[in-house]
């Protein structure tokens, strides 16, 4: 079962990550990244070795700059290393590094990563139980867990481009919700 993901990305592809980060707290799953300002008493090599070994699952974000990384191609090294799952969202005419080259890619362009994020969710909930969403009302700002939509029914909204619905446990208001990442819509 995955449940903590560690994130591979290099200091410009920050806004990336976070993206990311919040794309996987909307369906309760936990992630780490040594660049997040997180237990700074450690090592910066010591964070990126026991966030990559406490983690299900790898996905390196590679750009052009974060595939000429060497601290993300170190973190895919060690990954790779221990046997971690790997799945790499990639901009589109970057190379795979050699370790992963053989690897299925998520690819993605500037205007379209909120797809792959969709595509990396959907493909994480082939693989492990995604039962949760965690939603954030834009109307009243509560936090609120409800049932995430079947995969089918997040398929017929991207077929129609419509957006999921759901209702405000708290002000009881409607929310629309993206099919791709499960972010309320205004």
């Amino acid at each position: 079962m995955i449940s903590k993901i560690y994130i591979s990305h290099c200091e410009q592809d920050e806004p990336l990550a976070q993206e990311l980060a919040r794309a996987l707290w909307v369906v309760e799953l936990e992630s780490f990244s040594s660049l997040y300002r997180k237990a700074r008493i450690l090592s910066l090599g010591e964070r990126i070795r026991f966030g990559i070994r406490q983690s299900d699952c790898f996905i390196p974000i590679l750009t052009q700059k974060g595939a000429g990384s060497p601290e993300v191609n170190q973190e895919i090294g060690l990954a790779v290393g221990i046997e971690q799952l790997v799945i790499p969202l990639v901009e589109a005419g970057v190379e795979l590094p050699v370790l992963i080259h053989h690897l299925q890619p998520i690819v993605f362009s500037p205007e379209t990563y909120e797809d792959a994020l969709g595509k990396l969710i959907q493909n994480l909930r082939e693989l492990t139980r995604l039962d949760w969403l965690k939603i954030k009302c834009p109307y009243c700002a509560e936090e609120m867990t409800q049932y995430i939509s079947p995969q089918e029914e997040v398929e017929r909204a991207l077929l129609a481009g419509k957006h999921l619905e759901t209702r405000c446990n708290y002000c009881q208001k409607n929310i629309h919700l993206d099919p791709r990442t499960f972010r309320p819509l205004l």
